[in-house]
């Protein structure tokens, strides 16, 4: 007698020992791939009806379960406590609950373990989706604010020292910059992975005179079918690609925050949160604290750490298939889920949080920020930049002890420390001056900003359709499925 209700226990007598059953179960993960599964299970079928395992009648039996099934659980959800081993074996009962000994002819040709790499892949293109539809939204977010503040001046800052002036809109370009590569990263990573592994069996390929290109078709894999059975069930590449890409947007998700909450703190004062993405103590009434970005930088780490699970968990696996590999989804789909929710909540705090334009352009002009175009001044009245530095520092010095800025320097410490110069301090160091004068491409000029607001609407007015791409919008129901996680698959 072999395991009741088990897939896999023809071999066996015995039953399992309760704990382990419990704990090799990953339904409670795995069920977000319910309709995944459903898919490729109707995929699978066509492909057998094709290769003469299924008549035309019998096909029409299981399309009618599967739409049921599917109808079912898009009204009432999949069923997470289930007795189930895993997501494979629930949709293998139900549908045999369905259409008898129909259901299990389902699995002739196949093993869960292709099953399971073609269900994740189906999963992770909706997942991508989301990840970049996240990106588009808080780009467009940035791109409004560099747009309203394309000539208002702010401190830049090196080493969290101030050191030259730049425009706010300058600042929402930059980190609009950084979330265009991870969206080329995650572009790049869809069509790696764009690529069938169903018909590869356990790991050897099946014996069934499977049309494996029509069957990747079929499931809108455009880059055809896996090239080699092994690798196909046992890769999991993809999933470290996706890891990363998600650890690179978290990052540079943490450094948005980490700025947004400097310049909305009190000793900043360049900015504050809208009531939408801030709270308050429970102790001290008059706080206003930036939790919006706090809880960003803080769930990045969570993002990182599922990187480094993955690496681990992959780096020392013999081929094929290991069960190892069951933590794949669990460590990963989390991850993604976190992801698109920051990117999220990011953009919601970018929209909610108002610059004090005034404060921020009367800080531009303070703390020495003109200290470099001073010593372009000198350099274009003949002095060599490295003399002009030592003499602009002196400068700066003496400026310090007299408590002024260095365009406020009185006329006769300015002419004793500066005597090459013939020019009004207050207008050539004066922070629209200096921004003028960054009239390059990637400069902080402000039409420099302007130009690159415009091109950003342009390239995001692209983005808006996943096809542009090459990336087709599926149809897969995974939304259907609750749950933020995925787990187990094994022969």
């Amino acid at each position: 007698m072999s395991h009741p209700g088990q897939m896999w226990g023809g071999r066996f007598r015995g039953t399992l020992d309760p704990m382990f059953a419990e704990f090799q179960k990953s339904l409670p993960s795995d069920h977000v791939l319910a309709f995944a599964d459903l898919e490729t299970n109707l995929a699978w079928s066509e492909a057998l009806a094709a290769a003469g395992v299924f008549t035309d009648a019998e096909l029409d039996r299981v399309r009618t379960a599967i739409d049921a099934l599917a109808e079912h659980w898009a009204e009432h959800g999949v069923p997470v406590e289930d007795p189930a081993e895993d997501v494979h074996s629930l949709v293998e009962r139900e549908l045999t609950d369905r259409i008898g000994d129909l259901g299990k002819r389902m699995h002739t040709g196949r093993s869960r373990n292709d099953q399971v790499a073609t269900d994740l892949r189906l999963y992770l293109r909706e997942r991508i989706h989301g990840l970049l539809d996240g990106i588009t939204d808080l780009c467009a977010s940035l791109v409004q604010k560099a747009e309203a503040h394309a000539d208002a001046p702010m401190p830049g800052y090196t080493h969290l020292q101030r050191a030259q002036p730049i425009t706010i809109g300058h600042h929402a370009l930059a980190h609009v910059e950084a979330l265009a590569r991870d969206r080329e990263r995650l572009v790049d990573a869809f069509h790696r992975m764009d690529r069938c592994p169903l018909g590869s069996g356990a790991l050897a390929g099946t014996t069934l005179a499977i049309d494996r290109d029509a069957l990747a078709q079929a499931l809108g894999f455009t880059g055809g079918p896996t090239r080699n059975s092994l690798d196909a069930t046992a890769a999991r590449d993809h999933l470290c690609e996706l890891a990363f890409a998600s650890a690179m947007v978290m990052t540079h998700l943490s450094r948005l925050a980490e700025d947004y909450i400097f310049f909305a703190s009190q000793e900043a004062r360049f900015l504050a949160f809208g009531d939408a993405v801030s709270t308050g103590s429970s102790l001290m009434p008059q706080k206003r604290n930036p939790d919006a970005m706090e809880l960003v930088r803080g769930k990045a780490g969570r993002v990182l750490g599922a990187l480094m699970a993955l690496l681990a968990t992959v780096k020392g696996l013999p081929m094929a298939y290991n069960r190892d590999l069951q933590s794949d989804k669990e460590t990963l789909l989390p991850a993604l889920l976190e992801t698109e929710a920051c990117l999220m909540v990011a953009a919601m705090a970018v929209r909610n949080a108002d610059f004090d334009v005034e404060r921020c352009a009367e800080q531009a002009e303070r703390g020495y920020l003109n200290a470099t175009d001073l010593a372009d001044l000198l350099v274009q009245h003949g002095v060599p930049f490295r003399d002009a530095h030592g003499i602009v520092g002196a400068a700066v010095n003496r400026a310090v002890e007299l408590g002024v800025e260095l365009q406020d320097l009185p006329a006769g410490e300015a002419k004793r420390l500066l005597p090459q110069l013939d020019v009004d301090l207050k207008t050539a160091l004066a922070a629209g001056a200096i921004l003028r004068r960054r009239d390059v491409i990637g400069g902080t000029a402000p039409d420099r900003v302007r130009d690159e607001v415009e091109r950003w609407q342009i390239l995001m007015g692209e983005w808006s359709s996943h096809e542009a791409d090459g990336l087709e919008d599926h149809d897969a129901d995974e939304d259907h499925a609750a749950g933020d996680d995925d787990g187990h698959d094994h022969d």
